[in-house]
């Protein structure tokens, strides 16, 4: 069965096409919204920040999203590919969520129009009646390209996922095993967007540069960048040691979750994160069920170590296929094929690179 280089199919480049095409109109809207604002107000108003913060996720969200993707086709991961599915219905949930917090942030004054109060008043004619066609339309746009990937992947499943049976053969058991890896990959992945879009929105909105959790929530960034990093190793190359250490950080990373989640309700402290308490409850929430996936994930990916599954981790799929001749019984030959280099040899091949 052949194997189509990167982007050379149809299900392929309309994947890629329709998560660009999405992206950068997305951004283009949300660009509008926020020069329409910014000529009113002032974002350094703690008030105001949602908008700055909701443009400045959904950068990330979209470069994220169209790295994981291309990343995922390079390595023909199915898997990915439906975390990616999940993901942007997660952008879809966040779009929404922001129609109501850039009202909360605008609209101060009730039961009033534009002749009244432009920036503050909810009638016609004000700056809220302005922006909100604009921010209806983005979850719109969002859902449509959610549905056209939906059909790109049904595609892209026949085509990439035979693809594990040329990294560790017909073995069901090593199958099994070699899919949980590649979730746990997955799920280290999507952790990190997760802490990040959570941290960008407390340096953003909430927080004082002067106060100890701001220094406290930057010196995070790198520990946790680090820790993703170390367990992505530890289980590709099976590390207990490492993998032990990973598992303790995780449980850390829950209890800081659930103290911030805390934080959002308090009473005393509640007003800081009114704005952008939806989106940040969300992220928090989603963060929480991520690591704690990534948890269980992991101590089943634990339970596999020295079972035979690391010369499959350590030497994975190709991602760059390679061409192929086959010779028939005569050893003329006579079939130009594709394939991954990996999988148990079927017949004599001869290599033309």
């Amino acid at each position: 069965m052949a194997v189509e280089p990167l982007l050379a199919t149809r299900a392929q480049r309309a994947f890629i096409f329709t998560i660009t095409l999405q992206a950068i109109v997305v951004l283009a809207i949300i660009g509008v919204v926020f020069r329409l604002v910014n000529e009113e107000v002032s974002f350094s108003s703690s008030r105001y920040k949602t908008l700055p913060c909701y443009l400045a996720l959904f950068a990330l969200a979209e470069i994220f999203e169209f790295l994981m993707a291309f990343d995922a086709l390079r390595l023909r991961n199915i898997i990915q590919l439906i975390g990616i599915t999940l993901f942007h219905l997660a952008l879809l949930v966040g779009a929404a969520l922001q129609v109501n917090q850039t009202q909360t942030a605008l609209v101060t004054l009730q039961n009033c129009d534009g002749t009244d109060n432009y920036i503050n008043c909810g009638g016609s004619g004000t700056l809220w009646m302005k922006v909100k066609p604009l921010l209806i339309v983005v979850p719109c746009i969002i859902g449509a390209a959610w549905l056209a990937m939906l059909f790109c992947i049904k595609q892209l499943y026949g085509e990439f996922g035979w693809a594990i049976f040329h990294v560790v053969g017909a073995n069901p058991k090593m199958k099994t095993m070699y899919q949980w890896y590649q979730i746990m990959i997955c799920l280290l992945k999507f952790d990190f967007f997760c802490f990040t879009g959570v941290t960008m929105q407390l340096l953003i909105v909430v927080l004082q540069t002067n106060s100890a959790e701001f220094g406290i929530t930057i010196a995070a960034i790198p520990i946790v960048l680090a820790l993703l990093i170390l367990c992505g190793v530890a289980v590709q190359r099976e590390i207990k040691w490492l993998m032990s250490i990973s598992f303790v950080m995780m449980l850390a990373a829950l209890s800081y979750f659930l103290y911030k989640l805390i934080r959002f309700y308090l009473p005393s402290s509640q007003a800081l994160y009114m704005t952008t308490r939806a989106s940040l409850t969300v992220f928090t929430v989603v963060a929480f069920i991520l690591v704690s996936c990534t948890l269980l994930v992991g101590i089943r990916c634990f339970s596999h170590f020295d079972q035979g599954l690391r010369p499959s981790k350590v030497n994975a799929l190709s991602t760059k296929p390679k061409y192929l001749k086959s010779a028939d019984s005569t050893g003329n030959m006579t079939e130009r094929q594709s394939s991954y280099i990996g999988g148990a040899p079927v017949g004599q091949r001869i290599s033309i690179e």
